[in-house]
């Protein structure tokens, strides 16, 4: 059988594009490989690989669980079914703090960073190659995403400027400040379980989708915890779900905060908040 039969053979259960990178995963190449070999033979055992991948994707397991990897902000970061997968939006969030901090030539250089819920770690990741004199911390309540976030700061040769601790939320960092803490937490409600994605909802970690509170229970939590951890004028940036910005908005007091404002998605959704500590 040539790839191009496998590929239509797998085509009949899954889609065109994943069954050709799962092709690329298995015989460790890329996708432009696979065309230029479309009628190239292939083995058993890598058709034998291809059919028991396909089985899987066609059950609603995530490509990104059958390959290992996802891209984010053009870098390669490993996922497994302990961490959420990281998604185009939170992209958003790493170029919205990205573009605060090039927009204050006052700050620091020494920037000293906390990302809160890291999972892959993909966030400090990003900022990390983009700002080479920030320091980092990023902390999880999960021990096994942080080994997997851990795992990738080293592939990028990060493992000395992010330091990571398992924490809930800021809980082991009393007494430390910041210029910038950065979250995408678990905002989904619970009771939305059922309108998810068999991807999503059957797959990735609910520790790190779902909240209760109608999805806010983290961010009551979050957002005075980060007020007393910034200091003067320091940044909080969040990721927020579908629905949430207005009543978000009234967990920052003007008191205590300034230049607030909310991003929209790609999709016009009001996704990320941005705020700075009075």
């Amino acid at each position: 059988m040539t790839l191009r039969s496998a590929i239509a053979e797998a085509s009949t259960h899954i889609s065109p594009r994943d069954a050709e990178t799962l092709l690329a995963h298995i015989l460790q190449h890329d996708r432009a490989f696979i065309l230029a070999h479309i009628d190239d033979p292939l083995s058993a055992e890598h058709l034998a690989q291809l059919r028991a991948f396909t089985a899987r994707r066609a059950e609603h397991e995530p490509l990104q669980h059958l390959t290992g990897q996802q891209e984010f902000f053009g870098l390669n970061l490993r996922v497994t079914p302990d961490t959420l997968i990281p998604r185009p939006e939170t992209e958003q969030l790493v170029e919205a703090v990205l573009n605060h901090i090039t927009s204050q030539p006052s700050l620091s250089h020494s920037l000293r960073i906390l990302d809160v819920g890291t999972g892959t770690g993909a966030i400090p990741i990003a900022l990390a190659t983009h700002l080479p004199a920030a320091l980092f911390t990023a902390v999880d309540i999960s021990p096994a995403a942080l080994a997997i976030a851990r795992e990738n700061a080293a592939h990028h040769n990060l493992a000395e400027r992010i330091h990571f601790f398992e924490s809930d939320l800021l809980t082991e960092l009393r007494g430390e400040t910041f210029d910038v803490i950065i979250s995408n937490p678990p905002y989904v409600a619970l009771a939305d379980a059922p309108t998810l994605a068999r991807e999503v909802r059957d797959h990735e970690p609910h520790l790190a989708l779902f909240a209760e509170e109608d999805g806010l229970a983290i961010y009551r939590r979050l957002i005075p915890a980060a007020h007393a951890a910034l200091v003067p004028n320091g940044l909080l940036a969040l990721e927020i779900g579908f629905g949430q910005s207005e009543t978000i908005r009234s967990f920052f007091p003007k008191i205590h905060w300034h230049n607030l404002r909310i991003l929209d998605d790609y999709a016009g959704i009001p996704r990320i908040v941005l705020a700075m500590r009075s």
